[in-house]
This record gives C-alpha cells, sequence and structure tokens, in this order.
C-alpha cells in the first residue's frame, strides 16, 4: 500500500492531542486493563465512563514525550508525508475514508458530515466521557469524533497477535467510520443491552466491519492511494480476526463465552469485511433498522 505522492492532505480532519494527556486514568492496571481493553475495543459509546477517575496520573506513550508539540498543518501536506510517517498516513487514510463516504452520500442523494478523528496520548475527554488508550479505538456519537492513540497498533500486535502492518491501520479507522455511518443513517440506537453472536451489538460492529470493507474496495478510487495489494487486504482480514471476542476471550481469560460477545468472533468479522471487500456495495451490509 502507497499514497500518491500528489495528494494532497487535509490535517483539519485530524485534531492532535498527543502529549497533552488529561492526567485522568480508567481505572486499574494488569488484569484489569485487560479485561476494559476487550470490553471497550472498537467500541461505540463510552457515556458510562464519565467521570471514572483513579487519581492516577496517565504517562506519555514509549514513543512520545510529554508536552512535546505537533503540528499536523505543516507535517502533513502530500502523499511522501503519509508514506513516511505514521501520523501523515492517518491523516491519508481519514481523508480518503471520508472522500468515499461523501461522494457515497452525494450519489444517494444525501450529505455526508465529516467527522474528525482525533489523535491522543494515554487519556483524553470526549462528549462520551473520560477515556483512556488502553480502551483502543472509539467512536463518540455524541460529538461525531473518532478517538485513538497509536500506541493501540502496537498493542493489537503484542497483545493480540496481530501481523500489524499500514492497511491494519485502514482498516482500524475504516471501521470508525463505519460507526460514524450507521450513525448518519440513525442506524446507532444503542438502546439495547443483549450480547451473544446474534446481538444488535454484535449486528452492529460487524455491520461496521463490512462497511470498513467497501471502503477498501473503493480506496485508489479516492485519488489517496495509488494500490491495494493482496498482502494489504491479508493485514486487514488478520486485524479483524484479532480483535474477535472469542480470540480475545480465549487469551484474556482461557475459555471462550458466546453468550457475552459484543463484537463477533474472529470467523463472523472476517467474513463481514469480506462481503464489503468483494462487493464494494454498500447494500451488502443492509440489516435491519438500516436506511441509508
Amino acid at each position: 500500500m502507497s499514497f500518491n505522492d500528489k495528494s494532497r492532505l487535509d490535517p483539519t480532519q485530524v485534531e492532535d492531542r498527543r502529549g497533552r494527556g488529561t492526567g485522568r486514568a480508567i481505572a486499574g492496571g494488569g488484569v484489569t486493563l485487560i479485561i476494559v481493553v476487550v470490553a471497550m475495543l472498537f467500541g461505540v459509546d463510552l457515556t458510562g465512563l464519565t467521570n471514572i477517575d483513579t487519581g492516577g496520573q496517565q504517562a506519555p506513550s514509549a514513543n512520545e514525550s510529554a508536552g512535546e508539540v505537533y503540528d499536523l498543518d505543516a507535517e502533513c501536506q502530500t502523499g511522501v508525508d503519509a508514506n513516511e510517517r505514521q501520523d501523515c498516513r492517518i491523516v491519508g487514510f481519514v481523508n480518503s475514508i471520508q472522500a468515499f463516504w461523501s461522494d457515497e452520500f452525494a450519489r444517494g442523494g444525501s450529505q455526508y458530515t465529516q467527522a474528525d478523528t482525533v489523535l491522543f496520548t494515554g487519556s483524553t475527554e470526549a462528549a462520551c466521557g473520560y477515556a483512556s488508550g488502553a480502551m483502543g479505538p472509539f467512536y463518540c456519537p455524541r460529538d461525531q469524533k473518532v478517538y485513538l492513540d497509536l500506541d493501540f497498533f502496537n498493542e493489537l500486535q503484542s497483545r493480540f497477535g496481530a501481523q500489524g502492518g499500514s492497511f491494519a491501520e485502514a482498516y482500524v479507522l475504516a471501521h470508525e467510520y463505519g460507526h460514524h455511518v450507521q450513525n448518519l443513517f440513525g442506524a446507532l440506537s444503542g438502546s439495547s443491552n443483549a450480547t451473544g453472536p446474534e446481538s444488535e451489538a454484535v449486528e452492529t460492529e460487524l455491520q461496521a466491519d463490512c462497511l470498513a470493507g467497501v471502503w477498501a474496495f473503493h480506496a485508489t478510487e479516492t485519488g489517496y492511494l495509488t494500490q491495494v495489494t493482496d498482502q494489504d487486504i491479508i493485514q486487514a482480514l488478520d486485524a479483524a480476526a484479532s480483535v474477535g471476542d472469542d480470540r480475545i476471550q480465549r487469551e484474556t481469560q482461557g475459555y471462550v463465552s458466546p453468550e457475552s460477545w459484543t463484537h463477533g468472533s474472529s470467523e463472523q468479522r472476517q467474513l463481514a469485511l469480506k462481503d464489503g471487500l468483494q462487493s464494494g456495495d454498500i447494500a451488502t451490509c443492509e440489516s435491519p433498522g438500516w436506511t441509508p
């Protein structure tokens, strides 16, 4: 996967809060931290986390210094920058994903509302509450923003055994923007607390995976990416498998309990992503309550 050197990036779609942690942390370490990661990975609404505070200070990531200032406007201008820097690559992916959905909505006679991605270090505040990077990326429908601590991609490999790679990052972002698309279509009710392989919660996550695949099918058409290779697809599918409920449960608690699934099994997530990847058609992702 590579970016078109001549493509112009739009860093205004990414808000950079790195190095400016809130100093508030989600409770616990060790096993508790793993449970939080499992529970909230790729989450939709973190309302219940509001005001959770252990009084502990959130340390800066290993790759960043506290208080370090970043200037995406100056540093992420073209596809050349996206090919050289991870944060600029995130800008490029966000630009491509939103360019696709803007065109897709227009083709359907409606208007897409952009959603910023917020890069943060350790912890930050969202309209859905205080959040920790330990919870993984999430979309907050209250402020229509995607939140991401870049250290998550290291966790994806070291803790959950994913291959990693730049297109694994693209999949994660496209999944979260899938939630934004669902929200714009009124398909994020969040009213059901049911869990399990056939639950509404799992259906919502699988649909976001499918929508991520639809973008990947059309990614090069946005002009930001020059090609999507077979290896890129393998990276995305591997990332989808690594965050399956069954795989995470097996690795963190030693057994699988399907009745508590909220995101779907590795197989379910891969199949949903493949549906979008193979069809490139948003209709493939339709489900009850889906009204594009």
